[in-house]
């Protein structure tokens, strides 16, 4: 694993150090022109109890996405209108992406994916109307195939207009169960390797509910990305994987910030291009993460499986952003392996240290950001419950 002066770590494709370096120069000279876009989206898998750290229990997660996105858009505010949800640990991503993307001075877009809710705030309207969270992938069935194909078409058609390269981050509870059973679909046995917001991955009963959900799928031998998404997926993948092909058909530089969710897209991608396709598609999408997802080698090792699967040479890139140095526990845990990634947290951070910004910094901003929240009761309480 190659590490650069400003202590970016590369992964995934061990290529040459010279292709490294020129692919950071790729980001660098587009660092100002880079368009955010963070899909908010329900799926009942979240219900599930264990299943994620997105929220002390299933009702808070109703609620996570929402609060993420305002909280990206708008900081520590006293016209609050959704707490962010108490964790067992560890406090929302959305406080670094939120930090990180005002020093760079880039206004994420905020897409909503039946969150059973209208945003008050701007928001770019892809469903008519909303059609609720996706079912649980216990079912076999989370969507309907025309939902997933209209979430697919509008995210092409956005990304074919793009005259910009773009970052895509996600507000997804229990996304990283969706995107295991997307991959196990697929015939990669990654039930180890995909990770958690979690401190401790619940790998056996994730394990569970995925075979439960692709047992009832009973998909056949001539199952496309389509029937996948539609059979144990969830509205963030269908449009994601638009979005995705979409900006690479304008020739524009993706940057997929986030883990196994984002490698889950990458998947769905890759089976719906010819096999002369998959190089150059591959050439300018990144995959970015924080340093905290690379404790451990899963998210390489599974960058590397599907390296492998479809013959490709997919670079992934860490944060240096790291809270050894702040005075907050709710930082420090992060540290010890809670929370993790999220909204963009390693993609945006990645942008400001490239930009320039220090981690002392960041370090206290956030900081500053976590005082102001908790001050102005931003963060619920058991008694919200």
């Amino acid at each position: 694993m190659y590490i650069t002066e400003l202590g970016i770590k590369f992964f995934g494709n061990e290529s040459n150090k010279k292709n490294q370096l020129n692919k950071i120069e790729i980001l660098k000279k587009n660092i100002n022109y880079f368009k955010i876009f963070l899909i908010i989206a329900g799926t009942n898998t979240s219900q599930i109890p264990g299943i994620s750290a997105a929220g002390i229990n299933a009702k808070s997660r109703k609620k996570t996405a929402l609060a993420d996105a305002e909280f990206l858009l708008k900081g520590a505010s006293k016209d609050h209108k959704y707490k962010l949800p108490l964790l067992n640990a560890g406090v929302t991503p959305a406080l670094i992406s939120h930090v990180c993307s005002r020093l760079i001075n880039i206004y994420p877009v905020i897409v909503p994916l039946g969150i059973g809710a209208k945003p008050y705030f701007d928001h770019l309207v892809v469903e008519e109307r909303d059609l609720g969270p996706s079912n649980c992938l216990t079912t076999g069935k989370s969507m309907s195939k025309e939902r997933v194909i209209n979430l697919y078409e509008r995210g092409l058609a956005i990304g074919k207009s793009l005259k910009q390269p773009i970052l895509i981050s996600e507000s997804v509870p229990g996304g990283t169960t969706t995107a295991q059973a997307v991959m196990e679909a697929f015939g990669l046995r990654v039930s180890n390797l995909v990770g958690s917001s979690l401190f401790k991955a619940p790998r056996e009963l994730r394990g569970k509910v995925v075979q439960k959900g692709l047992f009832h799928a009973n998909l056949k031998t001539d199952f496309d990305s389509f029937d996948v998404v539609a059979a144990v997926g969830d509205p963030f993948q269908a449009f994601s994987m638009g979005l995705l092909i979409g900006a690479r058909l304008a020739k524009q530089s993706v940057i997929l910030s986030g883990g196994s969710q984002m490698l889950a897209v990458i998947l769905l991608a890759l089976e719906l291009l010819d096999i002369k396709n998959k190089d150059g598609f591959i050439e300018d999408v990144f995959i970015a993460t924080t340093g905290w997802l690379l404790k451990d080698n899963s998210l390489n090792d599974l960058l590397n499986l599907i390296n492998e699967k479809y013959d490709v040479k997919l670079l992934g890139l860490a944060s240096p952003l790291n809270f050894k140095s702040s005075k907050y526990k709710e930082l420090k845990d992060y540290e010890l392996g809670h929370v993790k990634e999220g909204v963009g947290a390693g993609g945006i951070s990645l942008l400001a240290f490239l930009n320039g910004f220090k981690n002392e910094e960041i370090v206290s901003l956030c900081q500053l950001n976590l005082e102001m929240m908790k001050g102005l009761g931003q963060i619920s309480l058991e008694k919200d419950y």
